[in-house]
């Protein structure tokens, strides 16, 4: 109806955040375990909140716009970075630290960086985050996908090089992965981390950490090695801070540089940027409950493998993938089971051919257990 919209944008269908929410059929119970978006289940602890609201209150002057440089928030994610690398040559610095809204505004940013004008397409292995797809297509840039092993999960390898080689006007510019992948909860193989370093200088990979905390398994120390590699993470998951959207990029200088030429000014608020300089100084006590999360993805696992009707994968975030057995594997099937476990209070994700549900607190996954068994 409107003329001066693009018309490229007509078949692209919008993120739809809990798409199993409070909408449609009725729910049983008043409490909703929300299971759905692999948020960490526990809130920030009260005495860190009431810390914040102070800061809220007393430092930070509302009628002036937030730290544009976001320079003391890239010293302690630098700082915290630095922690894990065992190589004193690999250590990040601020300059190779870029800041986002979210680890989406920096999937954007790199696009704009990049790909933009009709300089190059992305190339994705589905099923994965649908972000970069969708962030792209609002772009006008391709997308360009290949499949993954139906065991394991892995890319593959050998058409993904193929469509490298064959995709022109434009060529493959960008190569998206995470490190360990959703909805499917798999870490990078080895085959799958020899194939990204021998990607050629003139490709980008950004290799999505998001589950960082939960997997411990990073790519950081190779960043030297590789000018072009960048590697995302957030505040999202196990820093517990979701509503406040913060996310950093870590990458070459060089490329530093272009995503802060793109990003908007002033992205991030100052209460975010307060929030996110709470959680490193308290990281200790924050990420203290990951050991316990995954207990319960361990306990969650066993239980739900004693049911024959679910094909299960082990997992190296703070979520685990199921699928119906074969020959009862359809989308029709994976529907109706997210639509009676949400009737009674457990919302989850149903994804690219199967179903992603979150760890929750041990009262919550019991339930999950209990409900989906009575379902089956």
């Amino acid at each position: 109806m409107l003329s001066f919209l693009r018309n490229d944008l007509n078949p692209i269908r919008a993120y739809t955040p809990h798409p199993g929410g409070s909408s449609g059929s009725p729910v049983e119970t008043e409490v909703l375990d929300r299971l759905d978006t692999n948020e960490c289940p526990y809130d920030l602890p009260e005495a860190l909140k009431q810390k914040l609201a102070w800061m809220y209150q007393h430092e930070i002057e509302t009628n002036r716009y937030p730290d544009g440089s976001h320079l003391p928030l890239k010293l302690a994610i630098a700082s915290y970075i630095n922690e894990i690398i065992s190589n004193a040559e690999a250590c990040v610095n601020p300059e190779q630290i870029s800041v986002g809204n979210g680890s989406d505004e920096l999937i954007r940013s790199i696009l704009i960086a990049t790909c933009l004008g009709g300089e190059g397409s992305i190339l994705v292995a589905n099923p994965t985050f649908s972000m970069y797809g969708i962030i792209a297509q609002t772009l006008g840039i391709p997308v360009v996908s290949v499949g993954r092993n139906e065991d394991t999960f892995e890319m593959d390898l050998k058409a993904a090089q193929t469509t490298i080689k064959t995709t022109q006007n434009p060529p493959i510019r960008v190569v998206f992965v995470v490190h360990p992948n959703s909805p499917t909860a798999n870490a990078l193989t080895e085959d799958e981390l020899d194939w990204l370093r021998s990607l050629p200088k003139h490709i980008l990979v950004v290799i999505d950490e998001a589950y960082f905390e939960f997997s411990q398994t990073s790519v950081v120390e190779e960043l030297k090695q590789h000018p072009n590699w960048v590697i995302l993470r957030t505040f999202s998951k196990a820093f517990r801070l979701a509503s406040l959207r913060a996310g950093y990029a870590i990458a070459h200088p060089e490329l530093i540089t272009a995503l802060e030429k793109v990003r908007l000014p002033y992205n991030l608020p100052s209460f975010t940027q307060t929030a996110a300089l709470l959680a490193l100084n308290h990281r200790q006590e924050l990420l203290a409950v990951i050991p316990e999360i995954l207990g319960e993805r361990t306990r969650l696992i066993n239980a739900l493998a004693q049911n024959k009707q679910l094909k299960l994968w082990r997992s190296d975030a703070n979520f685990i993938y199921i699928r119906l057995s074969d020959e009862h594997n359809s989308e029709a099937a994976l529907n109706e089971i997210m639509e009676q476990l949400k009737t009674k209070g457990t919302l989850v994700r149903h994804t690219g051919e199967g179903l992603r549900i979150t760890i929750g607190r041990p009262d919550e996954n019991q339930r999950t257990i209990e409900r989906l068994f009575s379902i089956l």
